[in-house]
Parts: C-alpha cells; structure tokens; sequence
C-alpha cells in the first residue's frame, strides 16, 4: 500500500480523497493554484504545494508542476480526482515515466476510451450497441459533410473531456460554423484537444449509467445503475440510484454488456459507462468515464463501497475481494448538485464570502463540499461548491428526506440552487421517475 499520495485536484473532490487516505493510514499532499492559498484541501493535508497561478491552465493542468510536487514530496501515486487531468492519458504516462502510480486506468486505456470517438468504435467492436454518429472531425467543411450524412438535429462532442463542455446542439446547417467553433475554442480551452465528433440527438431519453470496478487480476465488478437524466445544458443536475426507470433484468443486462466491454479493453480502476436509454427501453453506448464521477457517492449509499478506497487498492495492486453477485442495492439514494448560481438570473455564476452556513444533519444525510465560513469562493473555476446525498429505504422516502434537507441547508454570501433543486424535487415528472434528458428544456427551464 501506498504511504503517500498527492491528490492532484482542488475542491470537494480533493477533501474527499483526502478524507479517504487519512482513513487508510495514508500521508496526503495537496496542490493548490494562488487563488486556493486558504482552501480546506490545502489545510487538511499533511503538505501542499503551491503549482501556479489562479486560472487551471496554469496550475491544475500544469503537468510538470505537479510532477514536481509529487517528487519534492515523495509521493508514490497521484490520485487525479475527477475533470483536469483524470482522463489525460500523457499526463498518466509521464506519472508512469517517473516512477508514479497514476491512480486510474493504463495510459492506453486512457488514450482508447478517454477518446470518445475511438471508446465508440472499440465498443461496436465488442458488439455493443452505440448511438448513430460520425468519426473525429477536426475541420468544420468536414464536419459539415457528415452533419448532413447524419440529419439534424444533432449534438457537437469534445473527444476528450466531459462535464458538459464542449458539448453544442445543432438544429439546423445554417447555425453550424458558429456552433462548431464555438465548442471546438471550449474544448482547447477545458482539455487542450479541440477534436471533436457528431452525434445525433436523441430526445425523450434516460441517461443511464454504470459504475464498474475492475482490479489487475481480471476481476470486474459492477455495482448497479445511477439515473442522470435530469440535466440542464448537457450538465447533470441531480443524480438518482438506482433508476426508476430500468428493471432488474435490464439491470442484469446493462451489468453483462458493461462486463463484456471492460474486458474487450483490459479496463483497472474505477469507471462509469453511460447509455442512452429510449423510450423503448433499448440502450446505446453514448461514452465512457475513465474515472471517479461527481456523483458516485449515490453509488456508494445503496452498495455500502467506498469508491475512492478501492480505487486506491486496486492502483496499490490489491485484488477486489467480492464480486457482482456479492453486491446488493439497499434502499434509495439521491444526489443535487449545489451550485454558485443565481437560477432567476438565467444561472449566472457567482463568487463572494461565506458569511453564515448551516449544513443539514440527520441519520443518512451527507454534504460533500470544501466551503467553511469566511471561505471566499472564487470567480476561476466550476460553479459546484457542494453535493447533497440522502439515502433512504424506498425512492419516496429520499424524495422527502431530500426535500427536508434543502429547507435546512444554509449557504449566505453566494446565489446558489437550493431552491431550484427543491422546485425540481416536487415536478411530477421527477416524483413518478419519468423525467428524461429533454425535462428541463422542453419546460423552459434552462
């Protein structure tokens, strides 16, 4: 096992991991860029380095910064978290060129299924049923070409990435150049690579994902469903496990498809396959995270598995020591997403000092979030400043629990959500499971 690691991400997410390795007997260090001098990361880990400037591009993407601190540190892994660099497979390589365990898959892996269009032909060749779309296109005349082989409307994807970005609609040819450079600039400037690929637009679907764990010893493990259908611009609002919406033998199916396709790649660590499910209930590959999810911990409440451990384990070479059979989903668990927003201000992001919070309590009740009072949030990065995870015995049960959560927590000093995330909980759609991707949309609410 490892004795250090440095935790390459800033955030909740970092606390998290960080949290994790204090658990494990683990020594930490943290990064952080100029504008994250007093962030909690920063205070809870056993060291920190400062990698740069405030924007990511000079700090949290600063590959050699942070290789640095991991040898000026001694640490012997570095655990990416999500988004940044958890997907960049040079990053992983250079990691494995000084000695470093990169805590996810093989540079390899990272390179075929981090690359969404290339995930999409390595799973068509495993015989997995994949959403009707074009190879990479790096010119927009080219593009255009398979846009009409295609049909509009049709969805613009960044190869590399994720968390919404880089991601456009297209209805029609005449709003084509605009759009395709637009989400090409936001693509380079997110993740460095500016190639992308066309997909068509499925509407009134679920989007559907499975969490899988595989060790080094060929062991794969799948540990249920979680429903993000609930999206507002490609980007998920609220998360649910297990889904309202897929059966157990659905369930079952998901599980072998996802099974097959690990194995096709020689897959290790922790990843997430997401599917788009129709309104018949067929499902299509539409990509693959090589890495932790924001919302893995719904995962975790109904599976009682501690993602982010056994992400560690697996990369310190440990074999998982139960399997499919052995997991079980209990009871009900759902994820909102807090953001730094002002929905009433068309989602304007906002920054500013924690003046007064209060997080909820209560038996199953979890805040994962870096804020503290007389935190100044700053106006460089993502807009997530917390997650908000209830777990109950039965989905009407979280629904409530949920609710009652929202109503007590307290965050004065930013706009945030709450009291959109509360409106969404009461729709009906969201109350009977039948919301789809197209919810928010088509009621004007994005």
């Amino acid at each position: 096992m490892f004795s250090k690691i440095l935790i390459a991400n800033r955030g909740e997410i970092a606390v998290r991991i960080i949290r994790a390795c204090r658990e494990m007997g683990i020594s930490t260090v943290a990064v952080y860029s100029q504008a994250d001098r007093d962030a909690l990361h920063v205070s809870l880990a056993d060291e920190c380095y400062c990698i740069g400037p405030a924007h990511a591009k000079d700090s949290y993407l600063n590959m050699n910064a942070i290789l640095s601190a991991a040898i000026v540190s001694g640490a012997q892994a570095i655990h990416p978290g999500y988004g940044l660099l958890s997907e960049n497979a040079e990053f992983a390589k250079l990691c494995a060129e000084y000695g470093i365990t990169f805590i996810g898959p093989s540079p390899e892996v990272l390179s075929k299924m981090g690359d969404k269009d290339e995930a999409k032909r390595t799973m068509r060749a495993a015989s997995v049923p994949v959403i009707p779309g074009s190879g990479l296109v790096q010119e927009p005349q080219e593009a255009k070409k398979a846009a009409a082989e295609i049909g509009y409307p049709l969805l613009i994807k960044a190869r590399a990435g994720g968390g919404g970005r880089g991601i456009r609609l297209i209805r029609e040819e005449s709003e084509f150049d605009k759009v395709f450079s637009q989400a090409s600039e936001e693509a380079k400037n997110a993740f460095g690579d500016g190639g992308m690929y066309l997909e068509k637009y499925m509407t009134n679907v679920k989007h559907i994902e499975m969490q899988v764990l595989c060790d080094t010893f060929g062991h794969i493990v799948c540990l249920g469903e979680r429903d993000c259908s609930m999206q507002r611009k490609n980007q998920k609002v609220m998360e649910e496990s297990p889904s309202p919406a897929v059966t157990a033998i659905q369930r079952s199916e998901l599980s072998r498809l996802c099974e097959k396709a690990m194995r096709s790649v020689g897959y290790t660590g922790a990843g997430t396959v997401e599917f788009l499910m129709d309104r018949d209930g067929f499902f299509y590959f539409m990509e693959m995270n090589t890495r932790l999810q924001v919302e893995h911990p719904v995962t975790e409440m109904v599976t009682g598995i501690d993602l982010v451990k056994w992400q560690i384990r697996i990369a310190a070479g440990m074999p998982l020591d139960f399997t499919s059979e052995d997991v079980s989903l209990r009871g009900h668990a759902i994820e909102c997403r807090i953001n730094a927003e002002n929905p009433k201000e068309n989602f304007r992001p906002g920054c500013g000092k924690i003046s007064l919070m209060h997080i909820p309590g209560g038996p199953f009740v979890r805040f994962d979030t870096a804020l503290y009072p007389d935190y100044v949030v700053p106006p460089f990065y993502d807009s997530m400043i917390g997650k908000l995870i209830v777990h109950a015995r039965t989905r009407e049960e979280a629904i409530r629990k949920m609710q009652a959560a929202l109503c007590e927590l307290v965050i004065e000093g930013v706009d945030h959500n709450g009291d959109f995330l509360l409106e969404l909980l009461q729709e009906d759609a969201f109350q009977t499971g039948r919301y789809t991707t197209s919810f928010l949309e088509q009621r004007g609410r994005v």
